[in-house]
């Protein structure tokens, strides 16, 4: 492995254990990963991404359709 890919590892082994982290704080349940795996499955035509505005967008939407179903 040369220096460079060395690096990139670290880094993103790193920004996995930040990420591991901050779920951990946020205390994100296995439910709502899924949920949040469905509804970027459906924006990115199946493909499982999602973008950061989309996702922002997507909160507004959802709580919209929320308020209407609550009687």
């Amino acid at each position: 492995m040369s220096n460079s890919e060395a690096a990139r590892s670290d880094a993103l082994g790193t920004r996995v254990a930040d990420l591991k982290a901050r779920m951990q704080q946020a205390r994100i349940t296995m439910s709502e990963m899924k949920t949040f795996q469905k509804v970027a499955a459906m924006m990115e035509d199946g493909q499982g991404g999602i973008d950061g505005d989309d996702l922002i967008a997507a909160s507004f939407v959802t709580d919209t359709l929320l308020d209407k179903e609550t009687p």
